[in-house]
């Protein structure tokens, strides 16, 4: 049969506690109120041996939460018997529990918001109406005083505790105790006392506090509705953008994150990744970029939560496991990319050229191998660079457009300038890389063939490959382009074109164009003879 177990509150803390164990730490309690309570500081010195009673009872693991005897006893012999305490007659100096260092906190049972400038009077032992005054001023003044009431705010604990309280007034708190009951019995009396200065304000002041208060009021809802906004509009961002990477990356809707839209469009990366790095680290920068980005944006899902419902959680393993988790895949992902980045680390252009045997009035630039012609499967651009990479998975080849330039001859002949760009570990490799570039161009009479495409050969990773071509011809030349070779010329800005009058639209495929001192300019006359 198990002994009967009494509630009891010891220093505002309940406590289970068996009959036996009871009646040992009732005659103890009784013991120390005798020894004391006649005493100068007595009230104090019964007040902190009850907290202090708390304390230890609560570091203590009885069985099933219940205090036994062996906890009481293991208690008197921590604490001392009364008998034991040195005194001499009323003049009895107060035990060591009376000493204590002070130390700021928020003061809830002073609190009109936070309870900071309750805690700072507290701590002070001033009236906390001054200090909300001067927060008030500097507020208005220099929108200082905001500020410095937040980081106060998150700086200072809360006092909760007697001892916590008694630290805050160093000493000048103290509550004529916390009862232990049974159904019939009250041997201690719990209401708490403030044996200090300033809580017998002034009209005047409370006059203030209660305006304070109101204005607290106020501001608090202003600051909830703040916070929620704010949380809001943190849980949408956070939601949003995990629900764009996954459309992205993971189903490859290009509604949400296509070139016409955007400067890019990198649905298809996680697959071109796996033509630039080493087959062994494309899962793994795929899964530590996926942490890198998803962990922050619940991050910020979860902290939106916590602005619109205002709990508290026990939440700072799980942060910190989260924020090692982040590190640590940063750090890796960074790891892996500099071992591949190595890669790249050195450029080389090669060059050549042809020159036309004569400078014709009008010169026909053509396509012969055409992008329309080709067969892939998926694409990838930078819409600002016009950088777009054509992605063969059946063949394993990269195609890439390149790009135009159309420059003022420094003679009376037309040329062309063919430069093809690669990367590599060391200049030779980046050399060697550029030199396997499959591209073609001719010259025939008044004709520039060219292809619409370059070619990285199978089985080839990419390296920041590209050709440009160059053609340098006499002031007052007219170019005809066909469709295809015309993209070729819109494939990187520079050029001046003209503005349609019926329209906001840049115009393009005039396919006719003719050089001019101010670049490049679309010809309104008649277009030029076909050939």
């Amino acid at each position: 049969m198990m002994d009967k177990t009494i509630n009891i509150n010891i220093a505002g803390t309940l406590f289970q506690i068996d009959e036996e164990a009871f009646r040992i730490l009732r005659d103890y309690l009784q013991a120390i109120n005798n020894r004391f309570r006649n005493v100068q500081g007595g009230h104090e010195t019964i007040d902190d041996i009850e907290s202090r009673i708390a304390e230890i009872f609560q570091s203590q693991k009885g069985m099933a939460g219940v205090i036994s005897k062996a906890n009481v006893e293991a208690m008197i012999a921590i604490i001392g018997k009364p008998e034991d305490f040195d005194h001499t007659g009323t003049e009895t100096e107060a035990p060591v529990y009376t000493s204590q260092r002070k130390r700021m906190y928020r003061n809830p049972d002073d609190s009109i918001i936070s309870g900071v400038c309750g805690g700072i009077g507290a701590y002070l032992n001033t009236d906390p109406v001054l200090f909300r005054i001067l927060f008030v001023l500097f507020t208005m003044l220099f929108g200082a005083g905001f500020f410095v009431y937040i980081a106060l705010w998150i700086a200072l604990p809360s006092a909760r505790t007697d001892t916590q309280k008694r630290e805050m007034f160093g000493g000048a708190y103290h509550s004529t105790g916390s009862p232990i009951r049974q159904p019939d019995n009250t041997f201690v009396s719990s209401a708490p006392v403030y044996n200090s200065g300033y809580n017998n304000t002034s009209r005047i002041g409370n006059a203030f506090n209660e305006i304070f208060r109101a204005l607290g009021r106020v501001c608090y809802i202003i600051l909830r509705i703040f916070l929620i906004i704010i949380g809001v509009m943190l849980v949408l961002t956070g939601f949003l953008f995990i629900l764009s990477f996954v459309m992205i990356f993971v189903f490859k809707y290009p509604w949400v994150f296509s070139a016409d839209g955007f400067d890019m469009n990198f649905i298809y990366f996680p697959d071109f990744l796996n033509y630039i790095v080493s087959p062994a680290s494309a899962p793994w920068i795929i899964a530590l970029t996926s942490i890198a980005v998803v962990l922050p944006m619940l991050a910020l899902i979860y902290w939106g939560v916590k602005m619109i419902f205002w709990f508290k959680a026990k939440d700072g393993i799980v942060s910190l496991a989260g924020l090692v988790l982040w590190v640590l895949s940063i750090a890796a992902l960074s790891i892996i990319l500099f071992n591949e980045g190595i890669s790249f680390a050195e450029t080389a252009k090669i060059s050549s050229q042809n020159i036309f045997s004569h400078s014709p009035d009008t010169l026909f630039v053509k396509a012969d191998k055409k992008v329309s012609d080709l067969k892939y499967e998926k694409e990838l651009s930078l819409k600002r660079e016009a950088y777009t990479v054509f992605i063969n998975e059946e063949k394993k080849e990269l195609y890439i457009r390149p790009h135009m330039n159309v420059n003022l001859s420094d003679n009376d002949l037309a040329r062309v300038e063919i430069r093809k760009l690669s990367s590599g570990r060391t200049e030779p490799d980046a050399r060697k890389r550029a030199e396997e570039l499959l591209y073609n161009y001719s010259v025939n009479g008044d004709t520039l063939l060219l292809d619409e495409y370059l070619t990285i050969p199978s089985g080839r990773k990419w390296s920041a490959d590209d050709v440009g071509i160059n053609l340098y011809i006499p002031e007052g030349t007219v170019l005809k382009f066909d469709s295809a070779s015309e993209n070729l010329l819109h494939a990187r800005s520079g050029f001046e074109y003209e503005e349609d009058s019926d329209s906001t639209k840049w115009v393009y495929n005039k396919r006719l164009w003719v050089l001019t001192d101010d670049g490049l300019k679309p010809l309104s006359s008649q277009p030029a003879k076909q050939k």
